[in-house]
């Protein structure tokens, strides 16, 4: 039994996460935990809210609570849409636990002794009107550049120059709108990425078999330019992880937190413990020290293609500078972007739809269907209403949902709720078996390799050959001519509706469930050999005909949604 830990990219705490959130990072994530899982064997699937850094003191403060008590409220929140979405996580934690406190601060006084940290006076803009250092993202101005107006502090978003926030011309704070700006002197720790440069680059070359996208992205920041550049890792912020040297102050970081981006990435390790701690599990240590028995797990990560370069060097900089026995990822699934209907996903503006709005309006298998069968592997993807409404409509009512519902009820009409008898398989059947044996090797290797289209693809082309078959078979013509021959096909028919229900589990795991409840199988183990699978229901096993599996989206519906979700978020 292989054991496999995986992560997805922890969602920020700020509202609500729209649909291209989560096929990027979450919703791959959980199908590849699932189909481990199916597969026998052993998984531990983490993930968390990121609550630390500047957006989240502002939403809280724009919501009217204490930050504390806003991202325990919205914590909450994305574990219950979590839930709905059929995630299935081992444990959802919270990197604002006392868990990931510590193990940050273990880290950054681990980092010291390594000679990894330098301190850096430097020059921050501060803001009169807010009492506050700004981070760059909150300075807006005119690009000295192209002339754009809404530059931040940190780039132009128009013509992708970096930037610092004095070279902006009328700089203001965001927050406030004001221009009472001033530079001001404030000292920080830097983490000494330049130094771990070579290490970082010799370590990604050991790294087999990750996408392009991953590995491009990560050889750009070390390479270009100036290279790897050491990073700050300390805010002037009074939310998030205080900066100490393990269990001891840190002279001169007094009132200052750790930067998001250094502690986040360490919640993963500590979501762990937080498992242990919450009583869903018994050693986190065995999943995350190589001396302690991680060290035949292969750890998977899951991610947007935004995060890539701090999964690739900044945190691999943070374990491996450690120089402790820490558990590194083996493979990174990295996704481009999902758009939305002609343009872009935008929380600001509440363009598109939101996972909370999602499964107001439909079960999580529809979206979860969709948007996995178009994951933005090797290029962005788009969202539109009527590509969304054609894909639903034909794969899961027209081709599975029909299915079922065609088979069980044509048995129930002519043989009752149970499985007739089966005679000798023809040539037709043994066609099928021969076909479907392939298709199910092709659909494990792409789920081996975490080809997320292409096993969508692979499955729904396993659907489609229960459909043709049965067209071919056509049993309520044979039931006319030969009773015997008609039990035989829809016997195996039945068969196949269990088949799909343990194969898709991964993918519709509601369906799924309704599926395997409906053929009342205790054998839901994964199928190798389809000959074996296809004959799991013996002769007078008791079935029950299940509710539509699917219902087609209308075209009333479609506009419906396409207006509500064009722009203007309640």
């Amino acid at each position: 039994m292989a054991r496999h830990l995986i992560t997805s990219a922890i969602p920020y705490i700020n509202g609500i996460k729209h649909l291209g959130n989560l096929v990027g990072s979450q919703l791959p994530a959980d199908l590849y935990a699932r189909y481990q899982r199916a597969r026998g064997n052993e998984v531990l699937f983490l993930c968390a809210t990121d609550e630390h850094g500047t957006p989240a003191e502002l939403a809280a403060t724009k919501a009217g609570k204490p930050v504390a008590e806003y991202c325990a409220e919205m914590w909450a929140v994305q574990a219950k849409i979590a839930e709905g979405f059929g995630l299935s996580f081992d444990h959802f934690g919270r990197s604002s636990s006392a868990q990931n406190r510590k193990l940050t601060q273990h880290f950054a006084a681990r980092l010291d002794d390594e000679g990894l940290i330098r301190e850096v006076s430097e020059t921050q803009m501060y803001s009169h009107a807010d009492g506050r250092f700004l981070p760059d993202r909150y300075i807006e101005g005119t690009c000295p550049n192209c002339g754009f107006d809404s530059a931040r502090g940190d780039q132009c978003d128009n013509c992708t120059k970096q930037l610092d926030p004095v070279d902006l011309i009328n700089p203001h704070s965001t927050i406030s709108g004001s221009t009472e700006l001033e530079m001001r002197e404030t000292k920080h720790l830097y983490l000494r990425q330049s130094a771990m440069k070579d290490r970082i680059e010799e370590w990604i070359d050991t790294r087999t078999g990750w996408p392009i996208l991953t590995t491009s992205i990560a050889k750009k920041w070390l390479n270009d330019g100036d290279g790897l550049q050491d990073r700050g890792i300390t805010r002037d912020l009074d939310w998030g992880v205080p900066v100490m040297k393990g269990d001891a102050p840190w002279p001169g970081m007094e009132g200052k937190v750790f930067y998001v981006w250094f502690d986040a990435p360490i919640e993963y390790i500590a979501c762990g413990q937080e498992w242990v701690d919450a009583g869903k599990g018994d050693d986190w240590e065995r999943w995350w020290r190589t001396d302690k028995g991680a060290d035949d797990v292969r750890y998977t990560q899951f991610m947007g293609k935004d995060n890539v370069p701090f999964h690739t060097l900044s945190f691999p900089v943070t374990i491996l500078g450690s120089n402790e026995p820490w558990k590194l990822v083996d493979y990174i699934k990295s996704f481009n972007y999902l758009n939305y209907d002609g343009g872009q996903f935008s929380t600001s503006r509440g363009r598109g739809v939101f996972m909370d709005q999602a499964l107001d309006i439909l079960p999580a298998d529809y979206w979860r269907w969709w948007l996995l069968s178009h994951a933005p592997e090797s290029s962005d993807a788009e969202f539109t209403w009527e590509g969304f409404q054609q894909d639903v409509n034909k794969d899961l009512a027209d081709v599975l949902g029909n299915f079922v519902s065609r088979v069980t009820k044509f048995c129930r009409s002519k043989f009752g709720e149970t499985v007739p008898e089966k005679g000798a398989f023809g040539p037709l059947e043994q066609k099928l078996l021969t076909d479907m044996q392939a298709k199910l090797d092709e659909y494990q290797n792409h789920m081996d390799a975490i080809e997320v289209r292409k096993a969508a693809a692979a499955l729904r082309a396993l659907w489609v050959m229960g459909n043709e078959y049965l067209q071919e078979a056509a049993p309520w013509s044979t039931i006319k001519e030969d009773e015997g021959k008609a039990a035989t096909q829809i016997a195996l028919a039945l068969n196949l509706i269990q088949f799909y229900g343990v194969l898709s589990s991964p993918f519709i795991p509601g369906a799924s469930k309704a599926m395997l409840e409906a053929m009342a199988c205790d054998n839901t183990n994964w199928p190798v050999n389809v000959e074996e699978a296809l004959s799991r229901l013996k002769v007078g096993h008791a079935f029950s005909v299940p509710e539509n599996l699917f219902s087609k989206i209308t075209d009333d519906q479609r506009a419906e949604w396409q207006e509500r979700f064009a722009g203007t978020r309640d």
